[in-house]
C-alpha cells in the first residue's frame, strides 16, 4: 500500500518506480489487484476497508471478507443438517472466533453484531428444517436455551467427566475491540537497549497499553540523548 499526493504523482512516478524496483527482483504487480483509488472512496488491504468518511479515516472488515465467512458458515451448516448441534457448534466456533480475533483492532462492533444476527437466522433455519412437524416453542426448547439475560443462546448441554457444561455457540459480539497501539518510530527490536521497550509492550495488557505510556518512563530517560 503506497500513499501519495495526487493521482498524478502516483501514475507518473510511484508506479513506474514500485515496477522497476520489483522487476529487479524478479517480481512484478498483479494489473488485477493494483489500483490507484481516492482515500475517500477506500480501498480494500488485508481484508479490511480502509476509507475516509468525511475527514475522518475508519478501517473496517471488507465486504468481501464479511461474505466470505458468511458463504462459510451457511456452507457448513448445510453439510451438517443431519450433525449433532454439539458437532454443529465445535464446527462453527474456531472460525467465528477466529474471523473475529482478526478483525478486534479495527471499527467492527456494529459488523460483529450483524453476523451474529445473521448466523443467529441461518441457525434457526437449520433447527426447524429438522423438524418440520414441530411447533417453533417445542425447537426453542431443545435447541435454545436461557444465560442470564438472553433466552435465545443456541446451546446444548453435554458432559464433561461427571460435570454437565452449557455448550454454546461463539458470539462474535463478546469480542471487545481493542486498538492497536502504534510502535514508536525509532524503536529497533535488534538494539539491546530498546529490550526493556518491547519486553513491556508484550507483557502490558491492551487497558494499559496507551499511547505515550512509555514516554514517561524512567528507563527510557537513557533514550533522550
Amino acid at each position: 500500500m503506497v500513499t501519495g499526493i495526487s493521482k498524478e504523482v502516483l501514475e507518473n512516478q510511484v508506479y513506474p518506480a514500485v515496477v522497476q524496483f520489483l522487476a529487479a527482483r524478479g517480481l512484478e504487480l498483479s494489473a488485477k489487484k493494483t489500483q490507484i483509488t481516492h482515500i475517500a472512496g477506500g480501498f480494500d488491504f488485508l481484508s479490511q476497508n480502509v476509507r475516509k468518511y468525511s475527514g475522518k479515516l475508519l478501517i473496517k472488515p471488507a465486504q468481501k471478507s464479511i461474505k466470505a465467512l458468511l458463504d462459510n458458515v451457511r456452507e457448513i451448516i448445510r453439510a451438517f443438517k443431519a450433525a449433532t448441534q454439539e458437532a454443529l457448534i465445535s464446527k462453527l466456533n474456531p472460525i467465528i472466533r477466529g474471523w473475529a480475533m482478526y478483525h478486534r483492532h479495527v471499527v467492527a462492533k456494529d459488523c460483529f453484531i450483524s453476523i451474529d444476527s445473521q448466523i443467529w437466522q441461518l441457525l434457526w433455519r437449520w433447527a426447524v428444517r429438522r423438524h418440520p412437524k414441530k411447533s417453533a416453542r417445542w425447537i426453542k426448547r431443545k435447541y435454545y436455551h436461557a444465560l442470564g439475560n438472553r433466552h435465545w443462546v443456541f446451546a446444548t448441554n453435554i458432559r464433561t467427566g461427571d460435570s454437565p457444561f452449557l455448550f454454546q455457540l461463539f458470539r462474535a459480539g463478546t469480542i471487545a475491540i481493542v486498538r492497536h497501539v502504534k510502535i514508536f518510530s525509532a524503536a529497533n527490536p535488534y538494539d539491546p537497549a530498546w529490550h526493556p521497550y518491547f519486553h513491556k509492550r508484550r507483557s502490558a495488557t491492551p487497558s494499559v497499553m496507551k499511547p505515550g505510556l512509555y514516554e514517561a518512563d524512567h528507563w527510557l530517560e537513557p533514550y533522550a540523548a
